[in-house]
């Protein structure tokens, strides 16, 4: 929904984007499509409207760098089996690069670095925020989340659905390796004798690292950039008054600047393609759209943050996507709290309204 929604009003602009391969590997069997000298692509099974995720194998030596790994499920982790008997030649998996925290690029982290006696490596924000977020498994939603979520306007029955549901996201990630090897962006290393550079973003997550080789002209974008869709840009009970999409939007015209037009992208979901400048200046500009749209919205009565929906997203709302819709609003209404165009009033009940300032 970014991460699966994309800005209806969009379609008519979105760039014109190459998709250089035909042939796909299929999810959850381990194949693996060539890419470039020494560059792999396999696909791990998800399920939802995403489906997959893509990951990537980079000759190193006698082994493989491998970046992203999948969720924790019993048919990833047979996939990946099957994967290292066959598309990658029994040989061993040397270090594991994640892009962020988020479990279908973490899920399998601690059981690949585990089972091959290897370092886990990703910048220091995304493994200790992962690391806390684990630690929140099995326990009760805090007073702060629901208060957060009621004052976005949720009823009894949502607020309920969170408790619920809440400390679930260590499920789905392996237990984590207890260090790890930093990433700072800027930095360059070695990975089966060519140079990759680290190029960082946020927004999405804390810390995301992108991956940029120049001598093969390739960029492993994570959730950075995506094709054919938008990812998540949420504000979370943690931090109610962080301003994400300037962070995200910041981080496209970064990346923009520090990676040539010329790369193939090797992005996370979707397919590979060429055109990066060209879609991360789609994706600037559709935040952009949006924000105009829900200033407008808001000129005309106090609204409540699940009253903007309509202003952002193309489809229905239905409980499955209540909470990141709540947090992307919120990302767009601090955005506009940020630059002057909005403020917030709390009425007696706590829930938060916002007009046009």
């Amino acid at each position: 929904m970014r991460d699966g929604i994309e800005d209806s009003a969009a379609d008519v602009r979105r760039p014109k984007l190459e998709y250089p391969f035909e042939t796909v590997p299929e999810p959850g069997t381990g194949q693996a499509v060539d890419i470039a000298p020494g560059v792999k692509w396999l696909r791990m099974p998800l399920g939802g409207s995403l489906q997959f995720i893509n990951v990537w194998a980079i000759e190193d030596g006698e082994g493989w760098t491998v970046v992203d790994t999948g969720l924790q499920t019993r048919e990833t982790a047979q996939a990946w089996r099957a994967a290292f008997k066959e598309s990658l030649g029994g040989r061993p998996i040397v270090r594991v690069i994640v892009t962020h925290l988020h479990p279908d690029h973490i899920g399998l982290a601690g059981w690949m670095t585990r089972k091959f006696d290897c370092r886990l490596w990703m910048t220091r924000l995304e493994y200790l925020q992962c690391r806390m977020l684990v630690a929140d498994t099995g326990r009760e939603a805090p007073e702060d989340g629901v208060r957060f979520y009621k004052a976005a306007g949720w009823d009894e029955d949502a607020l309920e659905n969170y408790r619920t549901r809440f400390g679930g996201f260590g499920k789905a990630i392996y237990q984590l390796p207890d260090s790890y090897r930093r990433l700072d962006d800027e930095e360059e290393f070695d990975i089966g004798g060519r140079t990759w550079r680290v190029v960082t973003g946020n927004g999405h997550s804390p810390d995301h690292a992108c991956l940029y080789c120049p001598e093969l002209k390739l960029l492993i974008s994570g959730d950075q950039v995506l094709p054919r869709i938008s990812s998540n840009v949420s504000v979370f009970p943690t931090e109610p008054d962080a301003d994400p999409l300037l962070d995200w939007m910041s981080s496209c015209a970064k990346v923009k600047a520090a990676v040539p037009d010329d790369v193939l992208v090797l992005p996370a979901h979707n397919d590979p393609f060429r055109g990066l400048h060209a879609r991360l200046d789609h994706l600037i500009n559709g935040h952009e759209r949006s924000l105009g749209r829900l200033r407008k919205l808001l000129a005309t009565e106090p609204k409540r943050a699940i009253d903007v929906f309509g202003a952002l997203f193309a489809r229905p709302i239905g409980p499955d996507l209540l909470g990141m819709a709540t947090g992307e609003g919120l990302a767009h209404i601090n955005c506009l709290i940020e630059r002057g165009q909005v403020v917030a009033e709390p009425d007696a009940d706590g829930v938060i309204w916002y007009r046009a300032a």
